[in-house]
């Protein structure tokens, strides 16, 4: 990503364990090298006595069975589970906990995950503190006696915020508390939480994991038995299962995961280089450039990043956001990210439409705020379509 190579190093083997972890030809018995889809919902067992590995299409299925230990080889951990989307893996972490229990949540979040806690999970008596994980005293300060769970992104999501992971997770454990990460926007081939000592870690498989705006899908993955076995029991009997196709498809795209994010953190770094020089752009956020405010923890704890920026434009209001996104002819003006076609949005008008005004204010969700999620086109149709639209919001 950067210059000079300062960032993690990248796993060397990610890419074969993509391709052959879970894949086994030999757990078929036609040696297929591609994982045969499992349709069905009901497995004829041989006795009352000796149940098979799969009873009902619920409880397991082998197109779900080889996802998910794929996806756990890669994120470095022993279990996952996947449910039917991203915000159902969240709902699935929420569940653990009991009523009057007390999170601390990240202030800076998705606003599906937002409004999930808000609306739903206040309602039945959990306790919730929104705080700024980038500043650990913020953490500790917030810190209860019931205070069970943190909950954080990192980068978040939108204003690509770093908490150092490791920090976190020593206060955390100190006090017996679990901690849980969403870790959509970075997938596992950059970041891996639990090798910082983070209990929990999430993605969205909609976004960059699924990587072509196909699936809706997301997984858990943990090292801890006992979580495992509860997680286990939530995705059982809470419903919320992926399908035996959207499994295939996320199977699939994890082959080609490494090769993806490598184009994704190669574009978005020449397409953030370039709007920090453009005239009509007061800032960038990019945890790969050095003016970012912790570029040095992102170093620490990431061997890159994916082909999220978050900009600002310069003294744009509502009418000159929107101009700019409708003006954008080869960029989708579109609410998901980590799809292989550049997508950009509003923020304030979309994703996090349902927050008060003075909370997107003072979190820097302003109305000429832009989240970009580059894909893999040519970076050059990429500049050049952000500066004429640009120039059009002005016009």
């Amino acid at each position: 990503m950067s210059d000079n190579n300062e960032f993690l190093p990248l796993d060397e083997t990610y890419g074969t364990k993509a391709l052959f972890v879970g894949s086994e030809a030999e757990q078929w018995n036609s040696l297929a090298t591609v994982p045969p889809i499992t349709m069905s919902t009901v497995f004829k067992q041989a006795s009352l006595d000796e149940p098979q590995e799969f009873l009902y299409g619920r409880f397991g299925n082998p197109s779900r069975k080889v996802m998910e230990k794929c996806i756990a080889a890669l994120e470095c951990g022993k279990y996952c589970y996947s449910y039917a989307s991203g915000l159902g893996a969240i709902h699935a972490i929420f569940t653990l906990l009991n009523a009057g229990d007390h999170v601390i949540v990240g202030d800076d979040i998705y606003g599906g995950s937002n409004a999930l806690i808000n609306k739903i999970f206040k309602r039945i008596g959990l306790e919730t503190s929104f705080v700024d994980t980038t500043d650990l005293s913020n953490v500790e300060k917030a810190f209860k006696p019931n205070t069970k769970l943190i909950f954080i992104e990192s980068p978040t999501n939108p204003t690509l915020k770093v908490t150092d992971l490791e920090e976190i997770a020593k206060l955390a454990k100190s006090r017996n508390i679990l901690t849980a990460i969403d870790n959509t926007f970075l997938t596992s081939y950059f970041q891996k939480p639990l090798n910082f000592g983070f209990d929990i870690v999430m993605h969205s498989c909609t976004k960059y994991i699924g990587g072509h705006s196909d699936v809706t899908m997301g997984v858990l993955i943990t090292n801890c038995e006992k979580l495992a076995s509860e997680l286990e029991i939530i995705q059982m009997y809470g419903g919320s299962v992926p399908s035996p196709f959207d499994c295939f498809l996320v199977q699939r795209s994890l082959k080609t995961l490494s090769i993806r994010m490598d184009v994704h953190q190669k574009n978005g770094y020449a397409v953030a280089k370039f709007l920090e020089k453009h005239p009509l752009i007061e800032k960038v956020v990019h945890p790969g450039l050095p003016s970012h405010p912790q570029y040095e923890i992102t170093k620490k704890q990431t061997s890159g990043h994916s082909g999220m920026i978050c900009f600002y434009i310069k003294d744009a209001e509502v009418k000159q956001t929107k101009k700019f996104l409708t003006s954008l002819k080869m960029i989708i003006l579109g609410g998901s990210v980590g799809g292989v076609k550049t997508l950009a949005q509003s923020p304030s008008i979309i994703s996090h439409r349902q927050m008060p005004r003075e909370e997107k204010l003072r979190l820097g969700i302003t109305d000429n705020c832009i989240r970009l999620s580059i894909g893999i086109e040519s970076v050059k149709d990429l500049t050049a379509d952000l500066d004429q639209a640009l120039k059009a919001a002005f016009e």
